[in-house]
């Protein structure tokens, strides 16, 4: 764990230069739009470890994977997200030298992200290797007013010099994945021009032949009055800048305004790339940086309305929950439903494809409750609109009859993940994305869905689930066998008891979905099941068997649900007896160890006991979290959030307190020594679900909101806001008192413990 960052409210903040530290500040202050989004590296050269790194959402390769053990049903390709053509970069020369903080002496260095306005700075005064000193103040941001523009005011100052300086701005996309293997690139250039007045690029990828036409634009202050300059335009392969000279005097500024376009085939024809560029280049220049910003800033002050969390007396934890709500926002704002929510976001290519069954377990809770509904609404037709490639996933492996497995890691819709125990054994994924509609349903009382989309989606995955199991002679009961469950550190096991319990509840609430259906709409019910050659009566009386008999492991003398089949074959141990430095397990020891070894990298049987909490009794919750997280090693993301939300319900609070600030600051302090590789961005609404499903203990039942909130006692006092239903309800915690209301719409009845109140 890494502690680094200084702790503020609203701010992230980096004083004095680690070079050792440069790859996790480049993830944790990365910015985003929901277009396109930017790693935090320099924007002046810089010779030391880095990784550059533009994305623009729905961009990716297919990165061949092919191997020697080639099975029926393997993944043709491993979606790769794109490193893409890069704007940020301000070439400085002065005097024949290049500025690189990695040459010459650093006197002071601060980066700073100001979360609510969405604002990263960053100033240091450098020593050249020449005895030459300059001062640079360098403001950046992605714009949520305008997806597809990005700005930079960089100013530099020479403290104790005259002289010349020599200023490129160009547009790069000679750029090159981290995953790429023999530094192989995936983009082609299409078409490059520059000006005096702005470069542009336009670079195809290789194979899906996305078009990504970046530009830039910009302006020159000196001592804060603008200056028109001589701009000697540059292009070579994938490359266009432009170039100029300025003489200038010691203690006497200089500011160079870099404005920039990045529009994709995606959402222009691709002829009309170009034209376009150069129309929304001359718009941007005469807006500006500051007029942009202003734009930018309200926007973001806008979101923060109704998704801010306050934590009074514990900064850590305040900073926490702002990081990873703004992490959020700035990831995906439900503007467009071709789009989804990929683990790493905009910073960094980790993970590769954009969706995994995080969006539907973990991100779909925070933005029902902070965004209008429309935008989780997007993310299931998201799923709908795969559905038939979900189809062809499951009939590569011989599923018939419309069944459907979705994919663990798609872009598309097709699988295109290539490691053999995630790809066919972690099946738990449909589950989710079932459990994903329902989840939205009981938020928002839209039973509609299931009538546009959400049924053909159920019995699809119904379909899977009844092919899927099979019927064991030596236990009388249906079993599932070689699959992995959430605890990825247990492959190929048999009767993994949330898989299959995901199976049957899906089974179960598909039937229910139908009877809403044919209620809502009986013909629309007759044409779908025509359509899709559904046979009522016999698959569901083929589900109701699966239902009435299938294997759910259990142990009996401890009161537990069994992970899997032989987990009480595994020397039972727990976390404490670890040496330090065994930790973390996936970076420390073989993958064979992990396996045979009971630790546990997240919540597996405590995901199931999560989902259908009420379900289950008081003592059940409390002798399995007592039985497995002792074991749990916590090396997912996705694994604090869940036990936060158990422990709560249990009332242990110092644990359900612990958990928290590991979700929370998981990457603000490198908990798991990866945040080097871009910040855990699905993980992150665990964090929001931490707060408003655990301390606030919110839930919906029959429609109506439920509360059982306490507070850590690190904490006076916590609230946020939720969405519901056409209403906005404020929650004030504090010690010793509970205050929610409605503060837009109309009044709703709520329940705060065992008492019923009209807020």
């Amino acid at each position: 764990m890494k502690q680094y960052l200084k702790h503020d409210p609203w701010k992230i903040i980096e004083e004095g230069f680690s070079p050792e530290y440069n790859r996790i500040s480049e993830s944790v202050f990365s910015l985003g739009n929901g277009r396109m989004g930017q790693r935090a590296t320099f924007e002046e050269d810089y010779s030391g470890d880095t990784h550059q790194g533009s994305y623009v959402a729905g961009v990716y390769y297919p990165d061949k994977t092919r191997v020697g053990w080639w099975k029926n049903g393997y993944p043709e390709y491993f979606a790769k997200v794109l490193n893409a053509p890069s704007w940020i970069d301000i070439k400085i020369t002065i005097d024949g030298e290049v500025l690189d903080l990695a040459k010459g002496k650093v006197a002071s260095f601060r980066r700073e992200l100001d979360m609510q306005s969405g604002l990263l700075t960053r100033t240091f005064t450098l020593t050249m290797n020449s005895g030459k000193q300059v001062s640079v103040e360098a403001k950046r941001f992605c714009s949520m007013a305008d997806g597809e523009v990005g700005a930079i005011r960089y100013t530099i100052t020479p403290l104790n010099f005259s002289g010349q300086i020599e200023i490129e701005l160009p547009v790069d996309a000679d750029v090159v994945n981290k995953d790429s293997n023999y530094d192989e690139k995936f983009w082609l250039e299409i078409y490059k021009a520059a000006t005096a007045e702005h470069a542009m690029v336009i670079a195809e990828t290789k194979k899906t032949a996305f078009q990504v036409c970046t530009g830039m634009t910009y302006s020159v202050l000196q001592n804060k009055t603008a200056v028109q300059v001589e701009g000697n335009a540059f292009t070579k392969e994938k490359y266009a800048s432009v170039a100029f000279t300025l003489n200038v005097k010691a203690q006497e500024e200089v500011c160079i305004e870099k404005l920039a376009v990045v529009l994709s085939s995606e959402n222009y024809k691709k002829e009309n790339l170009a034209g376009a560029c150069e129309k929304k280049l001359v718009n941007v220049k005469k807006e500006g940086f500051s007029k942009l910003f202003e734009a930018h800033k309200t926007n973001w002050l806008k979101r923060w309305e109704g998704a801010d969390i306050t934590i009074e007396g514990d900064i850590a934890a305040q900073q926490g929950i702002r990081f990873n709500i703004f992490q959020l926002m700035q990831t995906y704002t439900g503007e467009d439903e071709r789009l989804n929510i990929g683990p790493k976001g905009f910073t960094g290519e980790k993970y590769g494809g954009s969706t995994y069954w995080d969006t539907e377990a973990y991100c779909l809770p925070f933005y029902l409750g902070t965004a209008e509904e429309k935008v989780a609404r997007n993310l299931l037709v998201y799923r709908h609109k795969h559905l038939q490639r979900a189809i062809e996933n499951a009939a590569k492996l011989g599923f018939t009859n419309g069944a459907a497995l979705y994919p663990m890691v798609t872009m598309n819709g097709e699988e295109c993940h290539n490691e053999w125990e995630i790809t066919f054994e972690e099946i738990h994924r449909n589950g989710a994305i079932a459990y994903g509609i329902y989840d939205y349903i009981r938020y928002t009382g839209d039973e509609s869905y299931l009538v546009q989309y959400g049924l053909e989606v159920l019995i699809a995955i119904s379909r899977f689930w009844a092919q899927r199991v099979n019927w064991s002679a030596d236990k009388h009961k249906y079993v599932m066998l070689g699959v992995t469950g959430p605890n990825e550190y247990e492959n190929n096991v048999n009767n993994n008891w949330y898989t299959n319990l995901l199976a049957v509840w899906t089974l179960e609430y598909t039937q229910q979905a139908l009877e809403s259906v044919k209620r809502q709409d009986q013909k629309a019910f007759e044409t779908l099941a025509k359509r899709i050659s559904f046979n009522e009566s016999e698959e569901t009386s083929k589900w109701m068997d699966i239902r009435t008999n299938i294997y759910l492991p259990e142990d009996t003398i401890r009161g537990v649900f069994l992970q899997q089949d032989g987990f009480l074959d595994k020397e039972l141990l727990t976390v404490s007896q670890l040496r330090k430095e065994d930790r973390p397990l996936n970076q420390k020891w073989s993958w064979d160890r992990i396996l045979r070894s009971c630790f546990i990298k997240q919540a597996d049987v405590l995901q199931g006991m999560y989902f259908f909490e009420e379900r289950f009794t008081h003592d059940e919750l409390k002798r399995n979290f007592d039985f497995y997280e002792p074991m749990t090693v916590h090396e997912s993301s996705l694994s604090p959030c869940v036990h936060v939300i158990l422990a709560s319900v249990l009332g242990y609070k110092e644990k359900a307190y612990e958990m928290y600030l590991r979700t929370s600051r998981l990457d603000l302090d490198d908990y798991n020594n990866d945040t080097e590789d871009g910040c855990h961005i699905t993980s992150m609404a665990g964090t929001w679900m931490s707060v408003v499903k655990g301390f606030g203990g919110m839930r919906v039942r029959d429609g109506k909101l439920h509360f059982n909130p306490f507070i850590p006692d690190q904490w006076k006092s916590y609230s946020f806001k939720l969405e519901f239903r056409g209403r906005v309800i404020q929650v004030n915690v504090s010690k010793g008192s509970t205050d929610i209301k409605v503060i837009s719409g109309d009044p709703l009845e709520i329940i705060v413990g065992e008492e019923k109140a009209l807020a």
